[in-house]
């Protein structure tokens, strides 16, 4: 069950990226359902890759270099899931950040502590 609210507060993280930024834009719901499903495998399954891959640049970063990993990551989903669009890079980098604190946000306003509706 939370598996699937988190995926459906992903979604409507999705949805609300275009009225925030221009540069953004998702056809329809089924869309954002299908890009998130995405974001979530990408970043279950190739974002600790890159992470391990890119740990020294990380490092002397401070961190900051997961930022681009999103950022990459966030655009070449917007390349695979047609209807989810986003203009370049720099707008995929917002667009990363904007996302992460909108999902984070209504997670913490939906769900308990314990991860329960």
């Amino acid at each position: 069950m939370r598996l699937l609210l988190t995926w459906l507060i992903n979604a409507a993280a999705l949805m609300a990226l275009p009225y925030l930024m221009h540069s953004v834009s998702v056809s329809n719901v089924g869309t954002a359902l299908i890009a998130a499903l995405v974001l979530g495998l990408v970043n279950t399954l190739i974002r600790p890759v890159l992470v391990l891959l890119t740990l020294p640049v990380t490092l002397l970063s401070m961190g900051l270099f997961i930022l681009v990993i999103n950022a990459v990551l966030f655009w070449l989903v917007s390349q695979w899931v047609e209807g989810f669009e986003v203009a370049g890079f720099w707008s995929a980098f917002l667009a990363a950040i904007l996302y992460s604190v909108i999902s984070w946000a209504l997670s913490s306003l939906l769900l308990n502590k314990d991860g329960n509706p």
